[in-house]
């Protein structure tokens, strides 16, 4: 099966409003199923975004008692290259260190040639980048921490 062929899929989902779609083709099966955010993920959890903006990305409490109260890990939602700039002569959206408000620009992650904007769900202060510019991601693979600075 081909990018393409998934690309059809999907806007072929779009097109018509659904909201899971299985095909099995050569002895290949693929089911999509449209997730809480809007982004089309494959039953295998990887996901494939239609979009040009991820209107919602997953975020989660750091576990660990260790570390300080309110971390935040911002992971992706998508498979994909992370890109820290808008373009490589350009500055990162985002250092180490630097306060973000909700709806501020962490990175772009490119998937299926399409620019995805990830943007902060939370208001703090960027901890660590734990990827560097350029590299594949995986789904769910956590990319900053945040420490959280308003509940």
């Amino acid at each position: 099966m081909t990018i393409k062929e998934l690309k059809e899929m999907i806007n072929l989902m779009q097109e018509h409003g659904l909201t899971e779609l299985e095909v099995e083709k050569d002895g290949f099966k693929v089911r999509l199923k449209k997730g809480p955010s809007g982004t089309t993920v494959p039953e295998e959890g990887q996901a494939i975004s239609p979009v040009a903006q991820v209107q919602s990305l997953r975020v989660e409490e750091e576990a660990n008692p260790a570390q300080e109260a309110g971390m935040v890990v911002v992971r992706s939602p998508m498979v994909g290259t992370f890109y820290a700039a808008p373009a490589p002569d350009a500055a990162s959206y985002v250092s180490v260190g630097k306060e973000v408000n909700e709806g501020d620009v962490l990175c772009i992650i490119e998937a299926m040639k399409l620019m995805n904007e990830i943007k902060s769900e939370v208001q703090g202060r960027v901890v660590e980048i734990l990827v560097q510019s350029g590299q594949p991601i995986e789904f769910d693979q956590p990319l900053f921490k945040i420490q959280r600075t308003k509940p």
